[in-house]
């Protein structure tokens, strides 16, 4: 038999479905040729991506920390906390930032001065205005142990009156209240023969002073004292007061100590120094019209010149030993100081003068020097005049003494009266 004729090399024999999937293959390879690079690329970015991830253990001391804000630009964030490196002053209650447009940082100058009475954030009345707003507080307020809760809560109802200067008793009739060491070297007693407690006057200090107040440590009486005195027999003995009584009020008879005898002058000099010393963040002392030498004591001695020099001597003490405090006094106008107390506080290099306007008969006159200085000093008897010292400008303090010795009672008037006069 003949066989059948074999086709070349056996293409016969493949499938045609698995040729057509080869030739398929073939031309998508052909297509896609020109990507292999870009699909090369990519997997050694990605790589490489890979490569620069920390793992756990590495350090993280490399990585790009996020950018700290500058804090000289304000953040508008009601969330942003103040810079941890650079802390800015807390701004008072009414400065605080608004959430949407921040304010700058109040400035550290802001701040209440420790030694001038800061009028109220935003005076809304004649009486807000005026620089200091003072009430005298006789040095007995503080007998009987006062607590230091009760001195506390004095200071603060005083404020809540509309003061922001309380003027203290600390001095009178010849001794202090306060524990003093030259009181004791002295006279063999460290203070007056009242009771107090030792910390009296720095818990009013410290307590005026957060209410932004101003305390002033008033010497009452100055250089008289009367037969009360607990120093009276000794001053008697060794000479140290004047010839005569002085009559300058009516029912009361002082004694006044002679500044030119050596001994009284350096009492006086040694207990401002070291008053100033023991307080001193005590804003200002001051002294009244008991500092001087009334024209009618016997023998019309002028005692002028060594009254000045005293004074000029006693304030430059002072003024070494703590040129912080202010000394002020509270006297009568220059004319009458001079011609009939011997006091020519003009020369004396004081401060501050307050005029005292005690006196309905000379109220106009006194006045007219109220206005050229400090301010005015006036009586709970003269509350009816405090409508037109408020409305005056020119009157830029407005001290006032009861003469009652209820001091918490007059703030009371006062306080309802500027509410009334609003």
């Amino acid at each position: 038999m003949s066989r059948k004729k074999e086709n070349g090399c056996g293409c016969a024999q493949i499938p045609i479905s698995l040729i057509l999937l080869i030739l398929g293959g073939g031309y998508w390879w052909f297509i896609h040729l020109n990507h292999f690079s870009d699909i090369t690329k990519l997997l050694q970015l990605t790589n490489n991506e890979k490569a620069t991830v920390p793992t756990n253990n590495e350090s993280t001391a490399n990585v790009p920390q996020k950018p700290t804000v500058p804090t000289t630009t304000p953040t508008t964030s009601p969330k942003a906390l103040p810079s941890p490196i650079t802390p800015q002053p807390s701004p008072s209650p009414k400065a605080l930032p608004s959430p949407i447009t921040p304010q700058p940082s109040p400035s550290p100058k802001a701040s209440l001065s420790p030694i001038t009475p800061q009028p109220s954030p935003s005076p809304q009345t004649p009486w807000d205005k005026k620089a200091i707003r003072g009430i005298y507080i006789s040095r007995y307020q503080i007998t009987n142990n006062a607590n230091e809760q009760t001195i506390r809560s004095r200071v603060r109802y005083y404020r809540t009156q509309g003061f922001n200067t309380i003027i203290h008793g600390v001095w009178g009739n010849g001794c202090t209240m306060y524990n003093s060491e030259v009181m004791q070297q002295t006279f063999g007693s460290k203070s007056c023969p009242n009771q107090f407690q030792d910390k009296w006057l720095d818990w009013t200090i410290d307590e005026a002073h957060k209410q932004g107040m101003q305390v002033h440590a008033y010497f009452e009486k100055g250089i008289k004292l009367d037969k009360n005195s607990p120093i009276f027999d000794l001053a008697i003995s060794k000479k140290w007061i004047v010839p005569g009584v002085d009559k300058t009020y009516s029912g009361i008879e002082h004694y006044v100590l002679d500044v030119e005898v050596p001994e009284v002058a350096n009492l006086f000099k040694n207990i401002l120094v070291e008053f100033v010393k023991k307080y001193p963040t005590i804003d200002a002392v001051q002294w009244d019209d008991y500092l001087g030498y009334h024209a009618e004591l016997p023998g019309k001695v002028d005692r002028t010149a060594y009254l000045t020099t005293f004074m000029q001597q006693a304030i430059a003490q002072m003024k070494k030993a703590n040129p912080k405090v202010s000394f002020d006094i509270c006297h009568h106008n220059p004319y009458w100081a001079k011609r009939y107390f011997a006091a020519d506080w003009e020369n004396w290099k004081v401060d501050r003068v307050f005029i005292q306007a005690y006196s309905e008969a000379n109220f106009k006159e006194e006045l007219t020097y109220a206005e050229k200085y400090a301010g005015v000093a006036i009586t709970d008897k003269q509350l009816d005049r405090l409508e037109k010292l408020i409305e005056n400008p020119k009157i830029k303090s407005i001290l006032v003494f009861s003469l009652a010795g209820k001091p918490e009672e007059t703030a009371a008037q006062i306080k309802n009266f500027t509410k009334t006069t609003q």
